[in-house]
């Protein structure tokens, strides 16, 4: 989001200021305090908040409304969520600050013990005109959660636009990137930068790297596997490849589906990693929760039944957005059982602050999804707590755990090339939360494969923005180095963790005798991660710069590529991985340089 700089907290303590805040029983923290201020000074009619996951916005949001009832600005709130879960949520927090919404609502006058409803963007969508009566009546404060949601489809935004129109005041809040399509989204305004395009503009801005600096939330560690997998396609042919390596559209979505079949290898050595994990951690916190975030009620029904293999405990488990699921989330939250189990929709807006290890086992890529599901382990709760995601190693998921601090902006006027638009897959994802229960899901549109066999590979650690480790086998010393790191640390113990057990890696490598080394003896940071494009890219740049060194060194190409071999290590560029490529990139440049 666009946003003014000096409405950012990083020079406020997490606690600032040291007294209760309007209606509330603790203190504000420094961000919320901030924004607190930032409204106040401006009581404009519409305010976008955006606050990283875990940051507190509910907190943020309740103790604004209580302020403006307070000072009789409003006479009544409406908040608007994306789920049944989550408007129980919000009607639950705000009767621990004296604010009581009713979470049931469907019609008629509202009873006079409330001061206002919770209600979802489905619910308005139905009946947009029942509560565009209502905030023409009475002076209404409007508290558009994930307003995002607001353009998940046209008839939902139209319905926002129409319900909430008449508003006195209106509350925008969201914790993700926005959507990456070309629908403005009501009540968020836009301006245009130096190339022309419309951008949203946020009036308060406070991201992940300022709530990590302040302890508001966790750091997060990625733990990544690879390994191979073999899938038979439609066409009858049975096709190998390994999680990592560079490969097709296609061939990485049939790859990562083969991985995440329950049936085979991958996914119960990566669960059984996951609660090693979370058993090291819970030494430190011992109330430390996992969930598996699975894409379709079938694979959480198996993951569950491989949860209850390894623990000898059944998890539990999260199947819809009922009232019984509600009802099953809120046990976990308050127990310290070990496990629980989602279809992937529950990961938006979900507070279980004790979940702290989590297994991403679902092949949805989109940046606002992994944002919003990583989130779910970030709130922090006390000094040195981290939070691990265990993830199958494919290029897209990796980027976005290297770039969890980049903010991006809701852009208008974008040319529409589906083709390249990393995040094409999310207007399909939210569709979904409009789709009937008989309507088709488009499953069966996807390339039919059969997934034959897979087995797992620890691959490497992401912390903030690099890449640590060799690769191991499941159960392995050097694996073990990994899970075993402590529960409680400070951000920069955890580099500096990280760091020392390479080393160990590295020097444990060394000793052993060339035919024991199964598996690629290379640190993480020298395997980068690519996608089949971006290796076809590095190749080309690898032929251009000999070719400009051709000219310079009169040596003919065959030669020269002979001798990057020779000196780099490795098979010819066609066959080269991409860390031996931008080995042989540096190497060119290295010689042209000293022969100016």
């Amino acid at each position: 989001m666009t946003s003014n700089p000096t409405t950012t907290s990083h020079h406020l303590s997490p606690a600032f200021p040291g007294r209760a805040p309007w209606g509330t029983a603790g203190k504000l923290r420094a961000w919320q305090q901030a924004a607190m201020d930032h409204y106040l000074e401006r009581q404009p009619r519409d305010f976008l908040a955006v606050a990283t996951p875990g940051a507190g916005k509910t907190t943020f949001a309740l103790t604004l409304a209580s302020w403006l009832l307070h000072h009789h600005v409003i006479q009544q709130v409406t908040v608007v969520a994306p789920t049944e879960h989550l408007k129980k949520q919000w009607a639950e927090a705000g009767a621990r600050i004296g604010i009581r919404l009713d979470p049931e609502y469907s019609a008629g006058p509202l009873n006079r013990e409330y001061h206002g409803v919770a209600v979802t963007y489905a619910g308005i969508g139905v009946r947009p005109m029942l509560h565009r009566n209502r905030v023409e009546q009475r002076k209404t404060l409007v508290i558009l959660d994930e307003i995002h949601h607001a353009g998940d489809s046209r008839s939902w935004g139209e319905a926002c636009q129409e319900a909430f129109e008449p508003a006195t005041r209106r509350l925008a809040l969201t914790g993700t990137p926005f959507r990456s399509d070309t629908n403005p989204i009501p009540f968020v305004e836009y301006a245009e930068d130096a190339e022309g395009l419309r951008r949203s503009v946020a009036d308060y801005t406070y991201g992940y790297g300022a709530g990590l600096g302040d302890g508001v939330v966790r750091p997060v560690i990625f733990l990544s596997y690879s390994g191979n997998m073999r899938w038979r396609t439609k066409a009858g042919d049975e096709i190998e490849a390994r999680l990592g390596e560079p490969m097709t559209k296609d061939a990485v979505s049939q790859a990562w589906r083969t991985a995440l079949d329950a049936r085979g290898e991958w996914m119960p050595a990566v669960l059984r990693a996951a609660d090693q994990r979370l058993s090291e951690v819970r030494k430190a916190v011992p109330d430390a929760g996992g969930l598996v975030i699975a894409s379709d009620q079938d694979s959480a029904r198996a993951y569950a039944k491989l949860i209850r293999q390894v623990t000898g405990e059944g998890p539990t488990v999260v199947l819809s957005d009922d009232t019984g699921a509600s009802q099953r989330i809120e046990d976990f939250r308050h127990s310290t059982d070990r496990w629980m189990v989602a279809v992937r929709m529950v990961s938006e807006g979900v507070d279980v602050p004790r979940l702290s290890v989590g297994v991403y086992a679902t092949t949805v890529s989109t940046p606002l999804f992994f944002a919003q599901a990583v989130g779910r382990f970030v709130r922090s709760r006390r000094r040195g707590e981290t939070a691990s995601v265990f993830l199958p190693t494919i290029p897209t998921l990796l980027s976005f755990a290297n770039e969890m601090e980049v903010e991006r902006d809701h852009v208008l006027d974008r040319p529409r090339k589906e083709s390249e638009d990393p995040y094409a897959e999310e207007a399909d994802l939210l569709k979904e939360a409009e789709r009937e229960q008989n309507e088709p899901d488009g499953e069966d549109d996807q390339l039919s494969f059969e997934a034959l066999e897979s087995d797992a590979v620890f691959d490497r650690v992401t912390y903030d923005g690099a890449d640590f480790g060799m690769q191991a086998h499941p159960g392995s010393e050097e694996e073990q180095d990994y899970l075993g790191i402590p529960g409680l640390l400070e951000p920069d113990q955890v580099q500096m963790l990280l760091r020392k057990r390479q080393a160990r890696q590295i020097a444990h490598s060394r000793k052993k005798p060339d035919d024991e080394a199964d598996l690629l003896e290379l640190p993480a940071e020298r395997r980068p991660v690519v996608t089949h494009k971006e290796l076809l890219e590095r190749r080309k740049q690898l032929n251009t710069l000999v070719s400009a060194y051709v000219h310079q060194s009169g040596k003919p190409h065959g030669v020269i590529h002979n001798e990057l071999r020779r000196v780099c290590g490795g098979p010819p560029s066609a066959e080269a991985s991409a860390g031996q490529i931008e080995q042989r990139i540096a190497k060119v440049q290295e010689w042209a340089t000293r022969m100016r």
